[in-house]
């Protein structure tokens, strides 16, 4: 670091990751706030520098070094601290740089025995609570599922979808350009390979083979006739890695979500989308296959659609502190497998973390629907996602005739219009007791409305068209 960076912090004025102390007088309160930023994104403490801004830097012997190695040592577990001292030109005088990291997987810290936190530019003690939920923390980082060592090697792993990782992910700006495409050393980069031993979560992303060893990696799909499981129109499942299984999840979708059709003018046939966005389906089973508790062996992914509804599910409960109302709102990521989500997020999977969950709900209003309904229960989290304007969705994906699709077409061109002129309109005209007859079927699908009696009646397409 040169003096020109230390001016530039200076200026910057203090923060949650950054505190000035006039002297290492002040080295108990810097020995707090080095232990309030451990405990969070890491930080650093300017020794030399004033609150209001002022760098006047102080004498440096090595009886201040000593000090200042006396109040680190105060700090427990031992923490990732770096010492420079930065000279203050044209003086006898230096800055101490204090830089702390912020490894997740050692948190929580105390200095002198007391854990502390900061909040905004304050350093003060940390709750009790919070202590006792980073300890728990801490332990489930050390024994996660994930990290434990598994008996495969790299032949039982998918080298091509390994090295397609690597290229989504420099495509994607997330890896370097230089990452080798030696296949150890790409697992090595990404943590998921530990003194040659590859570990859980790599089979989970790249695995070929997973019965009879990792039955968990699963996803199960059905469509359901009606609103309750008692009868399917198809049952599937499938075991692979995280992306096989996103890919066949989608293609499942693809394949049994109902369409909304929209008439837009001067075209005869429908545009069709699937009923609920494909990027928000997609978003939810990204974060059912990162975030699921992979422990038991017999859990899965489920994927439901019915005809009133579709439910996204994964087995594990939410982290502690974290609730389901808090998944519509700004809250911290808090993924249960950092390796597996963060290989998600290198691909392009994943946008932001902690946005996932917001995403999915922005994505849905905005396509016309309620908000999607997470949940938690019976050791499972799920998500809900649930049409607008009508009941029974699966009707929006019936197969109008020619000449409905006609009809609709006309009242696109034209605006409203009694069905004289509907039948005018039309190249081949049926009776008008046909016509009749589509023009009721049309408005129990709601694409088109009415208004007035008998043969005065005027038709017109709904604005929302089939989405209403």
């Amino acid at each position: 670091m040169l003096f020109d960076d230390v001016a530039r912090l200076a200026a910057s004025g203090e923060s949650e990751t950054l505190e000035f102390k006039s002297t290492t007088g002040q080295l108990t309160r810097a020995g707090e706030t080095l232990c309030a930023f451990l405990n969070a994104r890491g930080g650093m403490v300017l020794i030399g520098v004033t609150p209001e801004r002022k760098i006047h830097g102080q004498q440096v012997s090595d009886r201040t070094m000593q000090e200042i190695s006396n109040v680190l040592q105060k700090i427990e577990p031992p923490p990732p601290v770096d010492v420079e001292c930065i000279p203050v030109p044209d003086t006898d005088r230096q800055v101490v740089v204090i830089r702390a990291a912020s490894p997740s997987d050692t948190r929580p810290f105390t200095f002198d025995g007391r854990p502390f936190q900061r909040i905004g530019t304050a350093t003060s003690v940390m709750p009790q609570e919070r202590y006792q939920q980073l300890l728990l923390n801490r332990m489930h980082d050390r024994s996660r599922w994930e990290n434990a060592p598994s008996a495969f090697g790299l032949g039982d792993l998918d080298h091509e979808e390994i090295l397609r990782t690597v290229r989504l992910g420099i495509e994607a700006g997330r890896l370097p350009e230089s990452t080798v495409t030696d296949i150890g050393d790409i697992l090595d980069r990404l943590g998921l390979r530990i003194r040659n031993r590859i570990l859980n979560a790599a089979v989970v992303l790249f695995g070929k083979q997973f019965l009879p060893d990792y039955p968990q990696c699963q996803l199960r799909m059905a469509r359901f006739k009606g609103i309750d499981k008692t009868e399917f129109l198809d049952n599937r499942q499938v075991n692979g890695n995280g992306f096989q299984l996103l890919r066949e999840g989608m293609l499942f979708l693809e394949r049994h979500l109902p369409v909304a059709g929209r008439i837009q003018p001067g075209l005869f046939e429908r545009a069709d989308s699937p009923l609920f966005p494909l990027t928000a389906l997609r978003e939810a089973l990204v974060n059912a296959v990162c975030h699921r508790d992979y422990v038991y062996p017999g859990g899965a992914v489920s994927l439901a659609i019915y005809d009133d509804r579709l439910e996204i599910w994964s087995d594990g409960l939410l982290p502690s502190g974290l609730s389901v109302a808090d998944l519509k709102r700004d809250h911290q990521s808090r993924p249960r497998n950092p390796l597996i989500a963060d290989v998600f997020y290198k691909r392009g999977l994943v946008e932001r973390w902690g946005r996932g969950t917001q995403k999915i709900v922005e994505l849905c209003v905005k396509a016309g629907h309620p908000e999607p309904q997470f949940i938690e229960q019976a050791g499972a989290v799920g998500v809900r996602f649930l049409p607008s304007g009508y009941i029974a969705p699966h009707l929006v994906a019936h197969e109008l005739t020619a000449r409905q699709r006609e009809i609709l077409h006309r009242l696109a061109q034209r605006g409203p219009m009694p069905l004289r002129e509907v039948r005018a309109a039309m190249e081949n005209p049926p009776s008008d007791r046909t016509i009749q007859e589509d023009l009721a079927h049309l408005r129990r699908l709601r694409l088109i409305g009415s208004g007035g009696h008998g043969r005065g009646a005027t038709y017109w397409l709904l604005d929302q068209n089939a989405a209403e």
